[in-house]
């Protein structure tokens, strides 16, 4: 007897219960009024595709709407947040793809470059449309540091990062005693997400003062990018946003609005130390009116790798890196099928089954 082989989902979506209530009638853009952007490097690659859609379609119902981002998922909302979002996007993905570095590379020689990155995505404009843009609040998530973790020394910066995890192992609001979060956010936003945890929370408007060394701040991985001091800000060494948030589990549940998030996985980890603790779950009131798109177990092992580009790539590849930059390629060019599977969901909701987040 003939097999049936039946095409599986590229795409998988969750939704919290409140968003599932509301998708009985679909999903319009006009519900859509906070995206959050995870911590991720170069997954962000191969997520290319999705943004696009996910942007364009969005482009056809303005409204104001929140764009909450840590580290390369800042960087994300920033492309967006230009002129032409899917061109801004795939300089992102381009560009990220291109970087090379040699083996003895200097933090500080990273830190340059990545800063080059920066400017040559967003281009001479691209600070000023963050800042002026009609429809979209942008809010970036870095940490303060605090103790050891506030030294570039890479003896004291490691011992301190091993600190706070072991602090965030015992419980998470204990990170507080080496990091304190902050949010560079639109000086238009509601703010309406912020956090209210243990762990304090520092805000500061965002202005052309500071947003590009925000932009820098919040992927500042420690021991793979020096830190910033932030204009405005107390005197200390901001850090990657992820560190504290690392998927961003804040309050976005507000009304009939959705949280749409488009995501490197179907899970969310609150905090960067939690990578390890499958006990460390986020809130579910948080996420009761999220939407969550992500790629499917079957996508991902279709791919190069059976995985999304990752940072490790740049010394798993060492040597070879025209086969990581194939294969960066090949993630960012599949991604328009994750595109496509969304905008096909929007315009039949019963093509793919929502599970609950």
């Amino acid at each position: 007897m003939t097999a049936i082989h039946i095409r599986q989902p590229v795409l998988t979506i969750k939704a919290g219960a409140g968003a599932r209530r509301l998708l009985q009638q679909g999903l319009s853009p006009f519900q859509v009024a906070t995206l959050p952007g995870a911590a991720g490097g170069p997954k962000a690659v191969g997520m290319t595709g999705l943004d696009q859609a996910v942007f364009g379609w969005l482009a056809g119902a303005p409204r104001e709407r929140e764009l909450v981002g840590a580290s390369i998922g800042g960087w994300r909302f920033a492309c967006a947040m230009q002129p032409d979002p899917a061109a801004a996007l795939s300089r992102l993905a381009e560009r990220y793809t291109a970087e090379h570095y040699h083996p003895g590379a200097t933090v500080a020689q990273i830190t340059a470059q990545t800063r080059q990155m920066l400017r040559d995505i967003l281009g001479p404009d691209g600070l000023e449309n963050i800042l002026a843009h009609p429809h979209y609040r942008l809010s970036l998530l870095l940490v303060q540091s605090r103790g050891l973790t506030n030294r570039e020394a890479r003896s004291a910066l490691f011992s301190g990062l091993a600190l706070a995890a072991a602090l965030n192992a015992v419980s998470r609001p204990l990170l507080r005693h080496s990091f304190s979060r902050v949010i560079c956010h639109d000086p238009r936003s509601s703010l309406r997400f912020r956090p209210e945890d243990a762990i304090p929370t520092r805000l500061y408007p965002l202005n052309a003062d500071n947003l590009e060394q925000a932009l820098m701040g919040t992927v500042a991985i420690p021991g793979v990018l020096h830190g910033v001091q932030l204009p405005g800000a107390p005197k200390a060494v901001y850090r990657d946003g992820g560190l504290t948030d690392y998927h961003i589990d804040f309050p976005f549940a507000h009304g009939d609005d959705i949280a749409l998030y488009p995501h490197f996985t179907d899970r969310i980890v609150p905090g960067w130390f939690d990578k390890t603790l499958p006990w460390r779950k986020p809130s579910v009131a948080h996420h009761a009116n999220t939407v969550l798109l992500a790629p499917s177990r079957e996508y991902l092992a279709a791919l190069p790798g059976q995985r999304l580009p990752d940072r490790k790539d740049f010394r798993r590849y060492q040597g070879r890196d025209e086969l990581r930059r194939r294969h960066w390629k090949a993630a960012s060019a599949e991604s328009q099928r994750l595109g496509d599977a969304f905008l096909a969901w929007l315009e039949k909701p019963g093509s793919i089954a929502v599970q609950p987040l």
